[in-house]
C-alpha cells in the first residue's frame, strides 16, 4: 500500500461565532452580498442565522450548516464547506503574514 501526503494549500477561511461582527463577516465570506448597503438586512440575516443556530451554506454536497464555533473553509475551487475546529485545528496552521497583510489592506 502506498503513502500520500495532502499537498500544501493555502486556503481562505472565518470561524463562525454566535456575535453580530462574526456572523456578519461569515455571511459575506460565504455569499458576497456586501450587506454593509443594509443595515435592516444585515439585522435581520444576522437575527436569522442566530434564529437557527449557525449558518446554512451550499456546498458541493448540497446545503450544509456551518454551527456556531465551525469554520467555514473557501476550497482550492471556490467552492464553501464547514469544518468542525478540532478538525480544523489538526489540519490547519494560520499564516499571520497572510492575516497581518489582508487586515492592513
Amino acid at each position: 500500500m502506498a503513502k500520500y501526503r495532502k499537498k500544501p494549500v493555502v486556503i481562505d477561511a472565518v470561524k463562525i461565532e454566535n456575535n453580530y461582527g462574526s456572523i456578519y463577516d461569515a455571511v459575506e465570506f460565504v455569499f458576497n452580498i456586501g450587506m454593509e448597503s443594509s443595515i435592516i438586512g444585515a439585522n435581520a440575516t444576522v437575527r436569522d442565522v442566530q434564529e437557527r443556530n449557525g449558518l446554512d451554506i451550499p456546498t458541493l454536497e448540497g446545503t450544509m450548516h456551518a454551527d456556531f464555533g465551525d469554520y467555514i473553509i473557501k476550497g482550492v475551487k471556490g467552492e464553501f464547506y464547514p469544518c468542525k475546529p478540532d478538525i480544523f485545528e489538526l489540519t490547519y496552521d494560520e499564516l499571520r503574514e497572510f492575516s497581518t497583510a489582508q487586515n492592513k489592506a
